[in-house]
């Protein structure tokens, strides 16, 4: 079943990408990612992993937006066009959802950016053990899930503690 994010290609067009801070602030860590607050985003809190692929990604709060966010950023997507907008699928378990990633560069590594304003969808996520995501040109990432529910949990309490 394909379901489709539609304030995602509506919200993805009009904000502004989160700034990602070049310095996040630790907050704790949980078995496989790490729980930090981003400054930059209204002290949003978020967590973060490095893969075997390359890929760091990171899922959180942009408190500025009142957003959620899934950015990632992989050295092998040098084609990435700074603020341009590409249609991406994420695949959960089997389960898709099809997205807007605007492109954006961290210390010169590309990377793409999905804003959602569905609480659910951040739940989705962590409640799944693979995430794949797609593009016109095919897979450009699978990661592993293990422990995004916890870490998420853990960055709920973070965000809580922010006020």
């Amino acid at each position: 079943m394909l379901k489709s994010i539609a304030r995602i290609v509506a919200v993805g067009a009009v904000c502004a990408t989160p700034v990602v801070a070049q310095e996040l602030e630790q907050w704790g860590a949980s078995e496989y990612w790490d729980v930090m607050i981003d400054p930059t985003l209204g002290d949003g809190c978020l967590i973060q992993s490095q893969f075997t692929d390359g890929s760091v990604v990171r899922i959180g709060f942009d408190r500025n937006e009142g957003m959620g966010y899934v950015t990632a950023f992989n050295d092998a997507w040098g084609d990435i066009e700074e603020g341009a907008m590409y249609p991406v699928l994420f695949d959960l378990d089997g389960q898709e959802y099809e997205a807007d990633a605007k492109g954006m560069y961290l210390n010169d590594v590309p990377g793409a950016d999905i804003m959602f304003d569905e609480e659910d969808f951040l739940f989705d996520i962590a409640l799944k053990q693979t995430m794949t995501l797609y593009t016109e040109v095919g897979q450009v990432m699978s990661i592993d899930l293990t422990g995004s529910y916890q870490a998420l949990e853990a960055a709920i309490e973070c965000q809580e503690e922010q006020g």
